[in-house]
């Protein structure tokens, strides 16, 4: 009420007063939000810290995205790593859409809006989103030949303290992230 009353007594109209003096109302609002979202339901979440080596390489004409990444994690002897950013092109784009059981490949020249995701020595899971010539934009899963056209700018982080794994999760089937501290037993 006294909210109301003070926009009136002031003469400004009730948006302008909102802007003025209650600037921190719709930030009270997002954080209000997130707290509901993100309240303990009982399912426990994996959440770890660690450092981390920032490592930058460039994919050449003709090279597979995916598999270039998991051969320098193999090289690296990445056990836990996330993609920081990707800029470049690709000729060959091979992705698997949401809820999708096979892949679709096209042909073209695509520019590489966003990759991201986590990888390790053994596994990964890697998403791409690609514009093409008018700018239609798509995304999904990175699977194998996805071919680098002009150039992949990769940025990638070494998670020094973590191992991740790749086990069976039965809510769906599909093997999933499993993080653990590198001294850690993997648990069954």
């Amino acid at each position: 009420m006294l909210f109301w009353k003070n926009a009136i007594r002031t003469g400004r109209s009730i948006p302008n007063f909102l802007k003025t003096r209650y600037r921190v109302l719709p930030v009270l609002c997002i954080f209000l939000t997130a707290a509901f979202f993100l309240r303990d339901t009982g399912a426990a979440a994996q959440v770890m810290h660690s450092s981390y080596r920032t490592y930058v390489f460039r994919l050449k004409p003709h090279e597979d995205l995916k598999r270039s990444i998991m051969q320098f994690a193999k090289e690296h002897n990445i056990k836990a790593g996330i993609v920081l950013t990707c800029v470049g092109s690709l000729e060959q784009v091979n992705l698997r859409f949401a809820n999708q059981d096979n892949g679709a490949k096209k042909n073209g020249h695509f520019e590489i809006v966003s990759l991201t995701g986590t990888f390790s020595d053994t596994a990964c899971h890697l998403h791409t989103s690609v514009a093409d010539s008018t700018g239609h934009t798509f995304g999904g899963h990175l699977l194998d030949e996805n071919l680098v056209y002009t150039t992949a700018e990769i940025a990638i982080a070494e998670l020094e303290e973590l191992f991740f794994d790749r086990v069976n999760d039965a809510t769906y089937g599909y093997q999933e992230l499993l993080i653990r501290r590198k001294n850690e037993p993997r648990k069954p």
